[in-house]
């Protein structure tokens, strides 16, 4: 377990529900879009280009719809480019999980799979992947998925 401070995120976002398996459909194609936009390059303020894929705003729990939100941390919110969202999220502690192995062949879905079924005290406030150096080749990658715990 860890203790996270608060920290920004600026980036672009989803509504999204892992009912039919939605999510399957709807995060791929976030991803898609902050490539295919460049949305990286609009980020200001960037602490760095590790990228976060955060869950939040859940409804209810992993099973009931929320919001994903794929970003850079940033040193403020103070300019949030049009088209962009920027969202604060409060110091909290987390439980970390790593994924390892083949990106492209479902490795961090796998995790997202234990940790569904692990017996884990979960807030359902803020949930995130963090793709830095280590997740760079996809086929041999590491990301370490944090989940809020209370």
């Amino acid at each position: 377990m860890i203790q996270k401070p608060s920290f920004h995120v600026i980036g672009i976002s989803i509504r999204t529900t892992n009912q039919n398996e939605q999510s399957s459909t709807d995060v791929p194609a976030l991803w898609n879009r902050f490539f295919a936009e460049g949305i990286l390059a609009k980020i200001p303020n960037k602490i760095s280009n590790n990228l976060y894929c955060i869950y939040t705003d859940y409804e209810k729990d992993h099973t009931e719809p929320y919001t994903t939100l794929l970003g850079c941390q940033v040193e403020n919110l103070n300019e949030i480019p049009e088209g962009l969202i920027g969202k604060t999220f409060p110091e909290a502690n987390y439980e970390i999980f790593t994924a390892k192995g083949n990106l492209m062949e479902v490795a961090v879905y796998n995790e997202w799979m234990k940790i569904w079924k692990a017996d884990i005290s979960r807030t359902f406030v803020a949930d995130f992947e963090i793709y830095d150096e280590k997740s760079h080749n996809p086929e041999q990658a590491e990301v370490d998925i944090f989940i809020g715990i209370g």
